[in-house]
């Protein structure tokens, strides 16, 4: 005779984010991915359109992240952002303005997902218990 238990041992309201490794694997694939396609379709044009393509990807990669994985998640992303996506390609530079804008924007992207995505489980929890 066989006795079916539930795996999990209790309620679980709020879904365990993600590891930080998985996390930035899957930013760094992704990032290099993207601008790489977007070199081949434009022949290196203009870095703000892959700034604002990896901003969105980082929003949502980072829905499923925690916390401490954004800073990680901004850095990695602008490492490719620079290496392949500003001329010349394969040079990392560092122009103080400028990068320190790309930086707080894909930090700010990776924050906003993660916020996003904690707000949404934890009222989702909310009502799950209170209904």
């Amino acid at each position: 005779m066989l006795e079916w238990k539930p795996i999990s041992s209790g309620v679980r309201p709020v879904p365990v984010p993600a590891a930080t490794s998985i996390i930035w694997t899957i930013t760094a694939v992704t990032a290099f991915v993207l601008v790489t396609a977007f070199n081949l379709l434009k022949e290196q044009g203009d870095p703000t359109l892959d700034l604002v393509a990896l901003c969105l990807v980082v929003a949502l990669v980072s829905t499923g992240a925690r916390f401490a994985a954004a800073p990680g998640t901004a850095l990695l992303c602008w490492l490719v952002l620079n290496a392949f996506a500003t001329a010349p390609i394969g040079v990392l530079t560092w122009e103080m303005p400028y990068e320190v804008g790309r930086l707080v924007c894909l930090l700010a992207a990776a924050g906003a997902g993660t916020v996003t995505a904690r707000i949404a489980h934890a009222r989702a929890a909310y009502r799950r218990l209170t209904s």
